[in-house]
């Protein structure tokens, strides 16, 4: 059998419906492929490990697809304050204040609400297959994974698990990091392994839903904190959140060996006394982190969004909201092409569409990477310039305030004068 479409989107993470969501509503014929079953949601459950800090460019841009309130209506917490510090200590802290060595960003200072808001994967996605599910121009087909790809001189022709071929102008990879029509379209990939792992617990503690999130930064790597939502009536006065700890593989393997009780103190007694009282871990688990990147974003008919071409270090929670951002510079490129009356796999806007994302994508990695580096090194006055650094940020709350604006999605660009440094950076906008 075979059925024939303007895009086939293969994917149906959070990034995958979202494309596929935002060309189907723009009168694209759109075939969503997935191997796993549309996801479920169940209020009474607890929360998904995967969670992601969705920035409030990201909360614009899932507004316009119309998944937004299908995510309030099932669970999300906004927060309003976002905490950092150095918790590394060295004889040459004594030449700075500890305090110095503390910056928060507050959403009244910032002249927001919100500076974003903690949602469970499982969430996001949920949501936006609901509203790809609600589009006429989206044919969904999960449980089925891609067995091939042929590429002529006008068609893509994926093949599925159980022989059904979707035709289709243009194939959009948004698949992962082990992408298999990354692998299948000959698209190469660089990758970094960096010497840390991740740990993820899914924890419930003692008060009401906390507004903060924060991250310490430790010689053997950051550990952070993310409210979640209210563990309701079964669990009265108790509210859930989501713990990261990085550290080497074998520090997480030994944590992970530990019984519920005594992995508790370990983690009340490593993290900051800022941690609210735990009570219950759900369950944890932990991952390798690495850096990827696709050595181009489209050949042929193929072309890559989201984890398919890039993944970064998690620090900041920022893989989803780059992902996003790929997906509405794809869709952009891809109405324009449309309304030209062009073939969808024109170089012409499939280069529009890399030049504008490989460059941002490029900028965020290496903005990870210095953080990376930055803050595991162990040197002492590397450590008193990072605490300046910190310093400074506390004391020049404009420029601080205009950049967090810009990183939150608040701002839709960087301040002048922050361009202007960066354009001056060699190299910087070659990346």
């Amino acid at each position: 059998m075979t059925q024939v479409f303007d895009i086939v989107v293969v994917g149906a993470g959070m990034v995958g419906a979202a494309l596929a969501t935002g060309l189907g509503q723009n009168g694209f014929r759109v075939a969503l492929v997935d191997r796993a079953p549309p996801p479920d949601f169940d209020p009474e459950s607890a929360p998904d490990i995967r969670v992601s800090a969705l920035s409030a460019g990201s909360e614009r841009y899932l507004q316009s697809l119309g998944a937004w309130d299908h995510i309030l209506g099932m669970r999300s917490t906004p927060y309003r304050r976002l905490a950092m510090w150095d918790e590394t200590r060295y004889p040459l802290q004594n030449l700075v204040p500890r305090k110095l060595a503390e910056v928060q960003f507050d959403a009244t200072e910032l002249g927001a609400h919100h500076l974003g808001h903690i949602v469970e994967n499982s969430v996001t996605q949920q949501a936006l297959w609901q509203t790809a599910e609600a589009c006429p121009q989206i044919s969904l087909f999960h449980g089925q994974g891609v067995a091939s790809l042929a590429q002529s001189g006008d068609t893509a022709t994926v093949t599925l698990d159980d022989d059904r071929e979707l035709l289709a102008s243009l194939v959009v990879g948004c698949d992962g990091a082990q992408s298999r029509i990354r692998d299948l379209a000959g698209i190469g990939v660089t990758r970094n392994q960096y010497d840390q792992q991740a740990m993820v617990i899914s924890v419930r503690y003692q008060g009401p839903v906390e507004d903060i999130t924060w991250q310490g930064f430790h010689p053997s790597g950051p550990r952070a904190f993310l409210p979640l939502h209210s563990a309701g009536p079964e669990h009265p006065g108790e509210s859930w959140g989501s713990l990261v700890w990085y550290d080497s593989p074998d520090e997480l393997a030994r944590l992970k060996a530990l019984d519920d009780s005594t992995l508790m103190s370990e983690i009340q007694s490593s993290f900051p006394a800022s941690l609210p009282l735990l009570t219950h871990i759900d369950i944890k688990a932990s991952f390798p982190i690495a850096r990827q990147h696709a050595k181009q974003y489209h050949s042929g008919r193929v072309v890559l969004a989201g984890d398919s071409a890039h993944t970064i270090n998690p620090l900041a929670g920022q893989g989803v909201n780059l992902g996003f951002q790929d997906a509405q510079a794809l869709q952009s490129a891809l109405k324009e092409a449309k309304r030209a009356g062009d073939d969808l796999a024109n170089p012409k806007w499939l280069n529009l569409y890399e030049q504008q994302r490989r460059p941002a994508n490029r900028r965020m990695m290496l903005t990870m990477d210095l953080f990376y580096h930055l803050f595991s090194n162990r040197i002492p006055p590397v450590h008193l310039l990072r605490n300046l650094g910190l310093g400074a940020a506390r004391a020049l709350p404009f420029a601080r305030n205009r950049v967090a604006r810009y990183a939150m999605g608040i701002d839709e660009k960087l301040p002048a004068v922050v361009r202007q440094i960066a354009s001056r950076i060699p190299g910087l906008n070659q990346l």
